[in-house]
């Protein structure tokens, strides 16, 4: 019997160094080569000149050099890929929307094609109108050019079901990482100690409450460390200025982090994980807390709601953000519980196992027939 053959479009490349989609584009593609599938990435290269293939683990990747950086650079990437896939065969996968003008190639070419539509980035606050316009455009045009869409989270899927018919999508979110133990010792160079700090992994951007978990903390002394984990440039941007300004001497600022095990540690030695965002579906970092059995404090929305669960401690605003502080900060049998339920709620819904394979059900469904 033939190998079923998948080629994913949309993301900079494999093994993961970028971010959530990465990550899953590579955990689906080892997945799938253990199970029998031909995967091939294509994958983006600084530089010019012609693209080349390699194979890592098992996974055929054709690289694609771009010579552009930035937003531009990606735009570039995306087109060159879609035009480079137009001669394989397979199943599709496109990780994202952002160009999915550019799929509708692939369907005139009678290509199947299953996008993930990931979040509303259009709802953003951090793009401005011409860069909100393209991505609603490009929303619209991948509801309408994908054969089949993906949601990862049932909100998504709502919203979507404005767009498209509902039987047209299925829901299937992120995956995690269980993390059951981590090395102490990594937290000796930010100067805490397990349990005696509370951390935040997230973009510096105002959608995320950076500002208003940072104040809330910094209301008054807690004797108790906040590390915000983040690539903040008070220099040259002025909310990462307006936050690290708010911030008490009991906030810490390390950067950002990529070193898998420094990261575990942070997740798993925290008292709390704070988790701001307000526009998403279901959030990679949200999910590996989860994972590690943090205890969950978030931004009151429905996205956060349904990935963190009843037991998770939800804020509105600052205020509430504080009053939460003040409240949990000393309530030890509150974060036993708070912990369990996130592992509940992991095991429940998110690990990789289930995601992959109601991810390879999808696929096989969708593989082309001729």
């Amino acid at each position: 019997m033939q190998a079923l053959k998948l080629l994913i479009l949309g993301i900079r490349g494999v093994p993961a160094k970028h971010g959530g989609f990465e990550t899953f584009a590579e955990k689906l593609a080892l997945f799938l080569v253990k199970r029998g599938w031909q995967v091939t990435v294509f994958c983006q290269e600084d530089g010019d000149g012609n693209s080349w293939e390699s194979t890592w683990e098992g996974v055929r990747r054709i690289h694609i050099p771009v010579s552009r950086a930035g937003a531009a650079g990606t735009v570039i990437f995306d087109w060159k890929a879609t035009c480079r896939a137009l001669s394989e065969h397979g199943l599709f996968l496109t990780l994202g929307y952002n160009t999915a003008l550019f799929n509708l190639m692939q369907r005139l070419r009678k290509q199947t094609n299953v996008i993930n539509m990931d979040g509303i980035e259009w709802r953003r606050d951090k793009w401005g109108v011409v860069a909100k316009t393209w991505f609603w455009l490009n929303e619209r045009a991948g509801c309408w050019i994908g054969n089949h869409l993906v949601a990862d989270h049932p909100r998504i899927k709502d919203h979507l079901a404005t767009r498209v018919r509902a039987d047209k999508i299925t829901m299937i979110p992120y995956g995690g990482d269980e993390v059951l133990s981590a090395d102490a010792a990594l937290l000796t160079a930010y100067g805490i100690e397990a349990g005696g700090f509370s951390v935040i992994i997230a973009r510096p951007e105002p959608e995320n409450s950076f500002l208003e978990m940072v104040r809330a903390f910094s209301s008054k002394r807690r004797a108790h460390k906040l590390v915000v984990l983040g690539n903040f440039t008070p220099e040259r941007n002025a909310f990462h200025r307006q936050v690290m300004d708010a911030a008490s001497d009991e906030v810490i600022f390390p950067g950002a982090i990529y070193e898998t095990p420094v990261v575990q540690a942070l997740r798993f030695y925290s008292r709390f994980y704070l988790h701001g965002h307000r526009v998403g579906g279901t959030n990679p970092s949200l999910v590996e807390a989860l994972g590690a059995g943090c205890a969950v404090i978030a931004h009151d929305n429905h996205f956060n709601r349904w990935v963190a669960g009843p037991e998770a401690a939800y804020f509105k605003d600052e205020a509430d953000c504080a009053r939460l502080f003040d409240r949990l900060l000393a309530d030890d049998a509150a974060l036993q519980r708070m912990k369990a339920a996130s592992r509940a709620r992991f095991y429940e819904r998110f690990t990789w196992e289930q995601v992959l394979s109601e991810y390879e059900e999808l696929l096989t469904r969708w593989y082309p027939k001729n």
